[in-house]
């Protein structure tokens, strides 16, 4: 990626970072990563959506601060047709885009900014659909939005339809997602005119609460208050990503008073962090999971038997005392257990190294080598990927299994990781986007997202008539059953071995007022205050 700056030079941006500046009030937020880019639609990480669909762009519905309940976005209402197939939305009015140094807006919203935003993401032939190499829109596609969606068409100039192939329960929550985030349509024809498409993913324009003003690559990301935003202008002026991959340094920085917020602390440094006088340390039970996907397109990981082997072999509890410090429980399931539709009555494959053994052998796999590719970062599933694939080396080395751990920069990470081809089984996990197991059970392990989401390249013809028929119903316990089934599917097929649950913490100056923890897992600044 590219670095770019406005008239700010390095060094300005640098001094921003430590002190703020004399007529300005700056929010500085120790961010855990650097942004795969600013186009949220192309990517699935958080730490890319915290640096772009929170701050600088908006939805046609939101979720609300703390909760994973709806509420308008840009559009001010909406209606939905007897049949479910027909969605209606009335924008609001006077929406105005942010004015930056690169671009002034000319008009406000209109239906053409949706439709733009949302036909580039599956129409071949819109000269936006691969204007990134590479570009695979893979939660548009991973979703099934494809061939849910038949058309979106303009009513009028504030008015807009969306026309489903068939009923679709989770629709409206799936609106909400950060790769529903609404472009501006005047900005993008500008940028294709004179030559620059790439720009859209490196200098980002909308109508969020905070505008995009430079970017200094894996250093830091510099924003301004959106004067205009229909939401009203934020409390801060200006807000500052200090991007720090290492935790134990956001924790020094965050005491040094050089940053407000952190991310993802080390479990080992928060209950420190809860005696300084000076900081807060917020928590919650995250809606997440962390596994290690096998590929089961690739022997020997294409047997059941075998992958159910492995996980027998892995001593999850050991992971969750070591990395989380007991702050997160062993996880079952590939949902967590405060989403509604999990299923408590399933059994976990117990560790038990001898029956390890023995069932490789049975499966006839001796001598067995693989890789276990681990996160460089940080992440509410897994404060420490690298400490976790440690543990499961050593486990597998107990049952004849050697195993040799791989890890790259964190974007290429995930793009390698997402390949039909991917050698062993790799460390990731999810925070859900939107309170719906559909966003768990379809978006990680139908066979849509593989290729994509699903990192263990799995599609179970049984597991997958599941989840859809689930979400074709709006039937809350008839979709219930449906996910309960799915889940014991999962478990005897074994795509995963799902490590853990974590809990989230969130330490912060106490100069800052009205930050909400995010049951989705983001970190969203808009509403936020400090006390200078």
């Amino acid at each position: 990626m590219k670095t770019f700056r406005t008239l700010c030079a390095a060094t300005a941006l640098a001094t921003v970072l430590l002190a703020g500046s004399a007529w300005s009030k700056t929010l500085v937020y120790c961010s855990e990563g650097s942004p795969e880019g600013f186009d949220s639609a192309l990517y699935t990480a958080g730490t890319t959506f915290d640096a772009s669909s929170r701050t600088v762009y908006n939805r046609l519905v939101e979720f609300k601060h703390g909760s994973t309940e709806l509420e308008p976005g840009l559009a001010e209402s909406w209606t939905v047709s007897d049949d479910g197939l027909t969605y209606t939305f009335k924008l609001r009015p006077g929406v105005k885009f942010q004015t930056t140094e690169f671009f002034t807006p000319t008009r406000d919203l209109t239906a053409d900014d949706v439709i733009f935003s949302f036909e580039r993401q599956y129409k071949e032939d819109n000269p936006w659909n691969k204007y990134v190499a590479g570009a695979s829109w893979e939660y548009f596609a991973g979703m099934g939005f494809p061939e849910l969606i038949t058309a979106i068409e303009k009513v009028d100039d504030l008015t807009v339809k969306f026309t489903l192939k068939s009923p679709e329960a989770p629709f409206l929550a799936n609106l909400g997602m950060d790769f529903a985030s609404i472009l501006s349509k005047e900005y993008a024809d500008k940028l294709a005119a004179d030559g620059k498409m790439e720009l859209m993913n490196q200098q980002p324009l909308g109508t969020g609460p905070f505008a995009f003003v430079a970017y200094q690559t894996d250093a830091a990301i510099r924003y301004k208050a959106h004067p205009d935003y229909w939401g009203g202008k934020q409390p801060i002026d200006d807000l500052v990503f200090a991007i720090t991959t290492d935790a134990a340094v956001r924790a020094q920085k965050l005491k040094a008073g050089e940053c407000h917020i952190m991310p993802y602390p080390n479990a080992a440094d928060v209950a420190e962090l809860k005696t300084d006088p000076n900081l807060t340390v917020v928590e919650q039970e995250g809606l997440n999971v962390s596994y290690l996907a096998y590929n089961t397109l690739v022997a020997p990981f294409d047997k059941a038997e075998v992958r159910k082997a492995l996980n027998t072999a892995i001593n999850k509890q050991a992971i969750v005392d070591a990395v989380f410090q007991g702050a997160a429980t062993v996880a079952k399931n590939p949902i967590p257990p405060t989403m509604w539709s999990y299923n408590n009555a399933v059994e976990d494959d117990a560790y038990d190294p001898e029956a390890a053994k023995k069932a490789l052998a049975d499966a006839g796999v001796s001598g067995l080598k693989m890789k276990i590719w681990a996160m460089p970062v940080s992440r509410p599933y897994m404060l420490n990927a690298r400490r976790a694939a440690e543990l499961m080396q050593a486990d597998l080395a107990a049952v004849g299994v050697e195993a040799e751990i791989v890890s790259h920069e964190w974007a290429e990470y995930l793009k390698l990781s997402s390949a039909k081809d991917r050698d062993g089984a790799v460390i990731l996990g999810w925070t859900g986007d939107n309170g719906d197991p559909d966003n768990f059970l379809d978006t990680l392990l139908g066979c849509d997202a593989v290729g994509g989401n699903n990192r263990a390249q799995w599609c179970n013809k049984e597991f997958d008539d599941l989840v859809t028929k689930a979400k074709a119903t709006a039937d809350v316990a008839e979709r219930t059953k449906l996910y309960e089934e799915a889940q014991l599917v999962f478990k005897r097929e074994a795509p995963w071995a799902t490590l853990d649950h974590s809990i989230v913490s969130i330490p912060m100056s106490k100069k800052v007022t009205n930050f909400v923890m995010d049951p989705l897992g983001y970190h969203r600044f808009d509403g936020v205050d400090i006390s200078e």
